[in-house]
């Protein structure tokens, strides 16, 4: 089918992977443009903790159109992510949870209030540079599995799928730069991202200090010994070791925390048995084909980005689902996301509760 006519809108960001996007789709034949999305501006000191390289990767979008001579536009959708990503985030933090706010700024933002726009200016589909693969309705892996994005998408619809094209997501990273390289783009060199999605690297206590005050409490260890004082148990999260405020040689990691009493619970060691779970409970579930599958559901699963797919098997219980692994899972975060897969297909995910 010749692509001749149809019209594709490049979210570029000023990186490598959505820059080879958008000279892959102008050589495969289609209409490009581009849309370089504003979405953080600081309205106070406090905000600016949320460090954003936004100017210099305006500029580097700016040059990279201009060398592939496509036509960009910068547009603000800071009002959508201050209510869909930085809000929840602040809420969840305060509610004990530690979310993952990138999932949110996919579903939320480029995945909905971009696909939007897009289509509203002609466009036949969105474009990305996610390392993930797309095969009629179902997503996949990317095919460098050690940048894969699938977990990151998980909340995508069949009908935003339909919508949407990943031009890298066949080629590994270093194909990627490769190409860039090739395409003597501007951007051949520049280094991945790293941090909260739109945002940049963040000092996480000292951004939910400015909304959520701090409030001292007692460390317990797993044996009822207080060893310490923190801060605000909401602060710290599952398995953290690094900021805790303990001295000495032995490390301790929050095991749990109790929120009513503000009391953060941690393990000596990160062996300790408390440290790890069989189970584990989810809700908010998505299923990217828009049903649910057949239960048990024996499949594997992400507790967070980058781990291994862990085997496991999935109940539905009510509105929940009941997850139960073959092997103990270290540091089970209520707030975080577990995403399904089934070999290379992704299936879906929940929240975990």
């Amino acid at each position: 089918m010749s692509n001749q006519g149809k019209k594709v809108i490049v979210g570029l960001s000023g990186g490598v992977d959505s820059s080879v996007s958008c000279a892959l789709l102008k050589e495969q034949g289609f209409e490009v443009e581009a849309i370089f999305m504003k979405n953080w501006t600081p309205k106070s000191a406090a905000e600016g903790l949320l460090t954003c390289p936004l100017k210099a990767d305006e500029k580097d979008a700016r040059l990279v159109a201009s060398q592939l001579g496509i036509k960009l536009s910068v547009i603000s959708f800071e009002e959508e992510y201050r209510k869909e990503v930085v809000d929840y985030l602040f809420k969840e933090y305060q509610e004990g949870r530690t979310p993952n706010p990138d999932v949110l700024c996919n579903s939320r933002i480029k995945f909905k209030v971009f696909l939007k726009k897009a289509l509203e200016l002609g466009a036949d589909y969105v474009a990305t540079g996610h390392y993930v693969r797309r095969e009629g309705d179902q997503l996949l892996k990317g095919a460098d599995h050690n940048k894969d994005q699938s977990y990151f998408l998980y909340q995508i619809t069949k009908e935003q799928l339909q919508k949407s094209l990943f031009p890298v997501g066949g080629y590994k990273k270093p194909e990627v730069r490769k190409l860039a390289q090739k395409f003597g783009l501007a951007t051949a060199a520049k280094k991945d991202s790293q941090g909260i999605c739109f945002v940049g690297e963040v000092a996480m206590k000292e951004l939910l200090k400015t909304r959520i005050k701090p409030k001292k409490g007692a460390i317990i260890t797993t044996e009822g010994e207080k060893i310490g004082e923190h801060e605000g148990a909401w602060y710290y999260t599952i398995g953290q070791r690094k900021g805790i405020g303990i001295g000495g040689g032995i490390p301790y990691y929050v095991a749990s925390k109790d929120l009513k009493n503000n009391k953060l619970i941690v393990a000596r060691g990160d062996k300790d048995e408390a440290l790890f779970n069989l189970e584990l409970q989810a809700g908010e579930i998505h299923w990217i084909c828009g049903n649910e599958p057949k239960f048990p559901l024996a499949c594997q699963a992400k507790i967070r980005y980058r781990q291994a797919d862990q085997d496991c098997e999935v109940v539905k219980s009510g509105d929940l689902l009941e997850v139960r692994f073959k092997e103990p899972q270290r540091a089970i975060t209520p707030g975080q996301f577990i995403v399904f897969y089934q070999d290379q297909v992704c299936l879906g995910g929940a929240k975990i509760l």
